[in-house]
């Protein structure tokens, strides 16, 4: 190249390296929000009340028109006043706008717009207000900016919350115990018995193993080679050394195991692979938490005996991954965990109508457009932006995916911790996700002259005019059952998953394939149905076309050799009763190998007997309550705590009360958090026998509407899921078969001081050190102010409660709370882990 060439470019690259490092303009003035909630039961109705501040931060006016501002809320907004100047409309789904109209002039540098507005039902913590805020220009979608928000402090009066004073009577049972009165085991073994002196392990220490268990053997070798420094050697076959560990073979149930463990060794004998696993698990939760934290020279193992088996073959964990994305790295330390409580299925929620999250080869607009969410040039590229995604498409948690190789590695990580991926494809409701998806393909081969290709798998009647809205206020998320092609689209990602779990040696018995929600009003103003009714077997009128679309699904997957999962909607069968709609469960479906997982318990709502109606009826049945086991609902009703209350409060008190076969005994209240009527259990089926024999397991279930920043996870999961596991695991309780209620009061409140005894001096302590630790819920502490002193109480015994009385912060090196404080002050106290990270502080005064 000639010089007088290149002294122009390098003049224009010059140029352009400046342009770029300019700072660009943005493309709005910058705002913020805040949300102040005022009221609840707003002028006496079942609405609540609040104001909507949006303050311009920025030395620019907010122009009068040529934007929007986008936002999410679980619930809808109805501005206040007919001369507001702006309106709030519904988009679909959680997302909602904000639009000005003639009667806004702009908004002034350093001005601010309070909009007051109402919505359904009450607020009972920050979870229930809006949130994602961007604004966008109406002219120009490249043109968006976060809005960031902030939530107006409330405190537990202002709804009627549990207050310091309730959390310390909830402790008032919970009493220390000795370590040598706590049972070491977790979940609560089926027998026990101490032993005399201790096993010493350390670098020389060898495993002795049954070819079927060298899996097992060598995890249990890496995981005390952690501790000792050295991952311990393994031999194959049962050798006579000494110092040494031994898993060998015998005759036993499925999942069982023996433990002896001596001062000459420690003796493993298992019926299976998953036996022996278990016995492993039960050696690393034996590790003391100071060795987990360094490496030793040698650990002892206590003496003891242990038989166990688990009460149920199927015990769950359930993970929505659709409506926030958790990462790979994340669903492995989810696997770890399950294996270490002993639980055995990963029920992962793969698809609903925010998004799609696996690769499914073939189908590259799955992923291309199911699994992103925000705002894009063209509309069509990308999903709405629920759950406060924000305006820009590709970031976590709201976009992402698990491409083929990436889900394989997983299913082999679990196949490993005896631990069974059951995936879940919702259907046909749920499935905004997948129709847009297809709709998107269709117009690609269209517009390439396509047309065969175009409707090959197509999920949606084009011309459907049906009006509905889904639970979640959708109005466009129903595959159509009436179009074949929605039986090839299933068909294809059935046959996709198969081939990824055969690829991976991993077991797939069942594929769960939703049947949740489907709204009223749907396929109604459907050409396509209305013209197969009649036509279709066993379709005689629109409703019908639910129990065809299930037979159909259940075939395909029959055809792999799978039985069908599904909710509890799948079971059931519309009829008339006096003139009305009224649900049975469907005999049609019944005794036909079908699994329902149900979630519909809550007292109250008229279902309470529905999960031992499916398995009377013959259904085999997953106990997966909202009343109990709903992981993502808020810990308690205070302002503070994250998570949905829609079906009530959960704590870890609430899964480790329920009680599988005769769960009316043990209830207490219902979903506001008030002591239930016993009314409403009058007349209620109770669970057969038969019915009896038909519940295969228990699933904690922790949906992700409020699974937005990497932490929430761990803290909803944890320790709630340590009761899912204790109910999974563990022999019936006395308690639950006690007759006299004051005897089994007496029972459980021995059981409950010894679970959170166990709790929070052993597991809580070893999930610190367990894959680099997880970041459960600290409790806060319960205070009283009572008899000139200020007493203080915690729900896990272990954990220190500190505090300060000037004001700030208790730090992990503040006074310890020992005894109730009688000098006056105003008090902050908190709850501290052994590794010293604090909960929630709460604040008392002492006059």
């Amino acid at each position: 190249m000639n010089r007088k060439r290149l002294l122009p470019l390098l003049g224009f690259l010059l140029t352009a390296t400046v342009m770029a490092q300019r700072p660009k303009s943005p493309a709005f003035p910058q705002l913020e929000a805040e949300w102040a909630f005022v009221e609840n039961n707003f002028q006496g109705k079942a609405d609540c009340r609040a104001d909507l501040v949006l303050t311009n931060k920025s030395k620019s006016t907010l122009g009068a028109a040529g934007w929007e501002i986008y936002f999410t809320s679980p619930r809808a907004l109805r501005v206040i006043g007919d001369d507001a100047p702006v309106a709030i409309s519904h988009v679909n789904g959680d997302v909602f706008k904000i639009t000005p109209n003639s009667r806004f002039k702009g908004l002034a540098q350093g001005a601010s717009l309070t909009i007051p507005h109402t919505a359904d039902g009450k607020v009972l913590n920050n979870s229930s207000g809006p949130d994602g805020f961007f604004i966008l220009s109406t002219t120009d979608r490249t043109k968006k900016q976060s809005i960031k928000l902030s939530f107006k402090p409330f405190g537990p009066e202002a709804i009627g919350g549990v207050t310091n004073e309730v959390v310390y009577q909830r402790n008032m049972g919970i009493t220390e115990l000795p370590d040598n009165q706590l049972v070491p085991v977790f979940p609560s073994p089926r027998s026990y018995s101490a032993g005399q002196g201790v096993f010493a392990a350390d670098a020389s220490t060898v495993i002795h193993t049954d070819p079927a268990f060298a899996n097992e053997a060598d995890q249990l070798a890496e995981a005390i080679g952690k501790f000792t420094g050295r991952k311990l050697q393994v031999i194959s076959g049962i050798g006579q050394a000494a110092n040494a560990i031994r898993l060998t073979k015998q005759p036993m149930p499925a999942e069982a195991y023996q433990l002896s463990i001596s001062p000459n060794g420690i003796l493993v004998k298992a019926g299976d692979a998953a036996g022996a696993f278990y016995a492993v698990q039960t050696l690393r939760s034996l590790v003391p938490s100071p060795a987990a934290a360094k490496i030793a020279a040698q650990f002892s193992f206590p003496a003891m005996e242990v038989s166990d088996q688990p009460r149920f073959g199927y015990r769950s964990f359930m993970l929505d991954v659709s409506r926030n994305f958790q990462t790979p790295t994340k669903l492995l330390k989810v696997i770890d965990l399950m294996a270490f409580l002993k639980l055995n299925v990963l029920h992962l929620h793969f698809i609903d109508d925010e998004a799609w999250r696996l690769e499914i080869p073939g189908l590259p607009e799955l992923t291309n457009i199911g699994s992103q969410r925000g705002i894009l040039k063209d509309s069509n590229a990308s999903l709405l932006p629920s759950y406060a995604s924000g305006p820009d498409a590709g970031k976590l948690p709201g976009s992402g995916y698990y491409t083929r190789a990436e889900f394989i590695n997983i299913l082999k990580y679990a196949r490993d911790r005896h631990v069974q991926i059951i995936p879940e494809f919702e259907s046909p409701g749920h499935s905004r996700a997948a129709i847009k998806s297809m709709e998107e393909r269709y117009k690609r081969l269209i517009a390439e002259d396509e047309m065969e290709a175009a409707e090959e798998f197509l999920l949606n009647d084009l011309d459907d005019k049906s009006v509905y809205s889904s639970a979640q206020a959708w109005n466009d998320n129903v595959m159509c059952p009436a179009l074949p092609s929605t039986y090839r689209f299933i068909g294809k990602v059935v046959d996709e998953i198969v081939k990824m779990y055969k690829e991976a040696g991993a077991p797939l018995t069942t594929i769960h394939m939703g049947g949740d929600e489907v709204p009223a009003g749907v396929w109604e103003g459907s050409p396509i149905c209305q013209k197969m009714v009649g036509k279709l077997p066993g379709v005689k009128e629109i409703d019908d076309y639910w129990y065809y679309f299930y037979g159909k699904v259940d075939s395909i997957l029959k055809g792999h050799g799978l039985f069908t999962s599904g909710w509890e909607e799948m079971a059931m069968r519309k009829t008339k009763l006096d003139g009305n709609k009224f649900f049975i469960p469907n005999p049609g479906f019944a005794n036909n190998g079908m699994q329902v997982h149900v979630w519909n318990n809550m007292v109250g709502w008229g279902a309470e007997d529905l999960p031992y109606k499916l398995a009377n009826a013959g259904y085999k049945v997953v106990l997966s309550p909202v009343s109990n086991n709903y992981l993502d609902m808020a810990y308690m009703k205070h302002p503070d705590e994250p998570g949905y209350y829609w079906g009530g409060f959960v704590d870890i008190d609430k899964p480790f009360r329920f009680n599988p076969f005769d769960y009316y005994k043990t209830t207490r209240e219902d979903a506001a958090g008030s002591p239930f009527d016993p009314v409403n259990l009058k007349g209620k089926e109770r669970l057969t026998e038969y019915g009896q024999s038909n519940i295969v397991g228990v699933q904690g279930l922790l949906w992700a509407e409020n699974l937005r920043t990497p932490d929430r996870l761990e803290y909803l999961m944890l320790p709630k899921l340590i009761g899912i596991a204790e109910r999974a695991w563990a022999p019936t309780p006395a308690w639950a078969l006690e007759a006299d209620k004051v005897k089994m009061e007496e029972q459980y409140s021995s059981s409950w001081n010894q679970f959170v005894n166990v709790v929070g001096k052993k597991v809580l302590p070893a999930l610190d050190h367990l894959n680099g630790g997880y970041g459960y819920r600290i409790p806060t502490a319960g205070l009283k102010v009572e008899g000139g002193a200020i007493h203080a109480n915690v729900q896990f015994p272990g954990m220190p409660i500190r505090y300060t009385k000037d004001g700030s912060e208790p730090s992990a090196n503040s006074p310890a709370y020992t005894k109730p404080i009688t000098e006056k002050g105003n008090y902050r106290f908190r709850v501290f882990n052994a590794l010293g990270r604090g909960g929630r502080t709460v604040a008392a005064e002492l006059q």
